[in-house]
């Protein structure tokens, strides 16, 4: 009778212990043809809803090594990080947007083509939600591009794009792009480069335009929106002309919602102290800011 009650005993145990779960076999760690690349048999197992940080800022559109035409989608960050922790409190939101990849670089010559003088027709002009210029799209050869528009580009335009510096300037039209040596003193110029090849870097905001101030030994003297100058070498493109819409400036935002739709969250509405930090300095311009680096002249002993 004892031994009955024992045999009883451990067999209610046993029911009430529940079904035993049991562990998946652990992948073997390499290569799968199933998979991507060689994963190891921890990183396999692992569930989809852990608690490790997911990457909000993935560019996609930066990643793309095909150039197109076409808008493609972008992620919003929200003010956040690859480690998912807020950095700038006033991001978020917003309408959604979509990115149109615009070609910085003027002088992009066709696959197997000659460094030769191009001109390309302007397709249209429209809004661009990533940026405060319009762009325009051009056509030339089998390629289509967006540039950032100039002031008075309209749809039908040829603009050309030239690579030469001649003995004499010439006399460009307004959305030409030309390198700094080629055009005459006192041209109103935008995206304009800091390093020949490299790709405008400057002057692209709408409205914004600097002047080619002089050329001296095989550079040339910028004078930025900022009243800046800068240095750089006169074998660097700039486009003739003024960045388009030019009246930026003075919208009227009339409501925090507009603000909203533009992805921006109120900030904070304490009162703040001014201190010396506030009004209006008087003082010098600063230094001029040379791209070029001009060889040292060393002392004669």
């Amino acid at each position: 009778m004892a031994a009955l009650g024992l045999c009883r005993a451990f067999g209610a145990l046993l029911l009430s212990a529940g079904p035993r779960r049991v562990r998946p076999p652990p992948l073997p760690s390499g290569p799968q043809p199933w998979l991507p690349g060689p994963v190891s048999a921890p990183a396999a197992c692992r569930g989809l809803g852990g608690s490790a940080p997911r990457c909000t800022t993935d560019p996609l559109w930066k990643c793309r090594a095909k150039y197109t035409v076409r808008p493609v989608g972008m992620k919003k960050t929200g003010g956040r990080d690859h480690t998912g922790r807020v950095r700038v409190r006033g991001i978020g939101g917003g309408h959604k947007r979509r990115y149109r990849m615009i070609d910085f670089q003027r002088l992009r010559y066709e696959e197997g083509a000659p460094p030769e003088p191009f001109t390309e027709k302007v397709i249209s002009v429209r809004y661009d939600p990533c940026r405060s210029a319009n762009i325009a799209l051009v056509a030339g050869g089998n390629r289509k591009r967006w540039i950032i528009a100039t002031e008075n580009m309209q749809p039908g335009n040829s603009i050309t794009n030239s690579p030469h510096i001649s003995r004499m300037a010439v006399s460009a039209s307004e959305g030409d792009a030309y390198p700094l040596g080629a055009l005459p003193v006192g041209t109103l110029i935008c995206n304009l480069e800091s390093h020949p090849g490299k790709g405008a870097q400057y002057i692209r905001a709408a409205g914004t335009c600097g002047v080619l101030l002089r050329k001296v030994n095989g550079t040339a003297i910028v004078q930025l929106p900022s009243k800046r100058h800068m240095q750089v070498l006169e074998t660097c493109v700039a486009t003739v002309g003024r960045v388009s819409n030019v009246d930026h400036n003075k919208r009227v935002i009339g409501k925090a919602g507009r603000n909203r739709w533009l992805g921006k969250r109120p900030h904070t509405g304490l009162w703040h102290r001014k201190g010396g930090w506030a009004g209006r300095k008087i003082k010098p311009l600063p230094p001029m800011k040379s791209y070029v680096n001009l060889p040292r002249v060393k002392a004669v002993e």
